[in-house]
């Protein structure tokens, strides 16, 4: 084991599940679900095995980012409890084998997406790596309580690349689309950081919990809560979503702000117990309010609605 970064010596016992677990498969799938509802909720649409490509290259390039981070994150990843069985600090594999992986995939899958789609949603994934990577994983992570939601943008933009894919241009739909994504970043993984608050601080990550305090990160999340609940309403506003998404928007907003309010009062323990509880529904919000936008449209367009 190095003894300075707590990340034991690789024993090239690398496989295919390690290679895998590079990618992040649970980041992917938001990557993957997202971009696919940024794709079907454009106006036009593209030939089914072009559709599938862009949606497997887009995957590609969220598995590069993540792959690119974890060659970055190393010696956190050693200290933080959930991270340290990752194939890096577990010593399956080298640094450089990450790194080597992580950049060829990041080439194939923006060079594939240019050709398959069109090159400005092949730039807009090329730029989603570098701000995961670059702006997010090596220069705000270390350095600022803010990074999540500077950081935050990453994750918001594979909606706007499955529209881009389809269009070839972004418009006021695919940004509301972002917004929604953009303004549920920070809770989600606030919430997370609050109860994972050890973590944070044995590795040095200064998380908003950690340098400003309980409190402070608290009264953040019911802000940003509240933007949420507002910007999951903007597609009804805008004319691209009906009355049955607003309903649905209108309640898990509510929910979600609830659940946030909830964090004030009573003690340490209750505080992690209501933050992880939180941070579980958070999962599901985005989950539910965007399959309710895509199903509602699909219903529409089948019945002939406009």
């Amino acid at each position: 084991m190095d003894s300075s970064t707590g990340i034991q010596q690789a024993d090239l016992g690398a496989d295919v599940s390690d290679y895998f677990a590079l990618l992040k498969p649970r980041v992917m799938s938001l990557v993957v679900f997202t971009a696919l509802v940024g794709m079907l909720l454009a106006p036009n649409s593209l030939h089914p095995f072009v559709g599938v490509l862009a949606i497997l290259t887009i995957a590609i390039g969220g598995g590069a980012a993540g792959a690119l981070n974890m060659y970055f994150d190393a010696d956190i990843d050693a200290i933080m409890s959930r991270t340290k069985n990752r194939p890096i600090p577990a010593g399956r594999m080298k640094k450089n084998q990450a790194l080597g992986f992580g950049l060829f995939l990041a080439g194939f899958s923006v060079s594939l997406l240019g050709l398959a789609t069109n090159l400005l949603a092949a730039g807009i994934l090329a730029l989603t790596i570098f701000y995961y990577v670059v702006i997010y994983t090596i220069w705000l992570k270390r350095i600022t309580p803010q990074n999540i939601v500077i950081g935050g943008a990453a994750g918001a933009f594979p909606v706007v690349i499955g529209w881009v894919a389809v269009t070839g241009s972004i418009s006021v739909e695919s940004l509301v689309l972002f917004s929604i994504v953009f303004l549920w970043t920070p809770p989600h993984f606030w919430a997370l950081a609050l109860y994972k608050k050890g973590d944070y601080e044995a590795a040095q990550i200064p998380m908003l919990p950690n340098v400003a305090g309980e409190r402070a990160t608290i009264v953040q999340i019911i802000i940003y809560s509240a933007l949420l609940a507002i910007a999951g309403l903007l597609p009804v506003a805008f004319g691209f979503a009906g009355y049955i998404y607003g309903g649905v928007a209108a309640v898990l907003g509510i929910a979600m702000l609830t659940l946030s309010v909830r964090l004030v009062g009573g003690d340490a323990k209750q505080m992690r117990q209501r933050a992880r509880k939180l941070f579980t529904f958070s999962l599901s919000y985005l989950f539910v309010i965007f399959l309710v936008l895509l199903l509602e449209t699909l219903f529409f367009r089948m019945s002939g609605v406009s």
